[in-house]
């Protein structure tokens, strides 16, 4: 398994969003040491266009409600690929088929990934 990277407390702000709206996968990347432009590198995955379009609509509306606006946003009406981009963040919103298509996680194999699976847990089901 890659190396991995503790997940930071600004990070989440971002992830929570994604987590709220189900996503079928969300990977972070740590790529601060390969890259001058972001610092993180988040890859959502949808089950269907409809949903990518949800999950980044509810990003940007949850991360405005922060207070950050995006730098640039492309593709959320489309649905296929969403790109929003936070200038530290960079989140990408993919529906299956083009995540595998793109892999934006392998051109970025060297690169740590962030620890989610204990921030993970905050939003799995609740047994009763």
């Amino acid at each position: 398994m890659k190396n991995r990277v503790a997940i930071n407390d600004n990070l989440k702000k971002y992830l929570i969003p994604a987590f709220e709206r189900k996503a079928k996968s969300i990977i972070a990347i740590d790529v601060q040491k390969f890259t001058s432009y972001t610092d993180t590198l988040v890859i959502i995955e949808g089950n269907s266009q409809r949903q990518v379009t949800s999950i980044a609509q509810h990003v940007i509306k949850s991360l405005k409600g922060l207070k950050l606006k995006t730098l640039g946003v492309e593709g959320v009406k489309e649905g296929e690929w969403a790109l929003l981009d936070y200038g530290e963040v960079i989140i990408h919103v993919f529906e299956s088929e083009k995540n595998s298509f793109y892999d934006i996680e392998g051109l970025w194999a060297d690169a740590p990934r962030i620890d989610l699976s204990e921030f993970k847990k905050e939003f799995e089901p609740k047994e009763n």
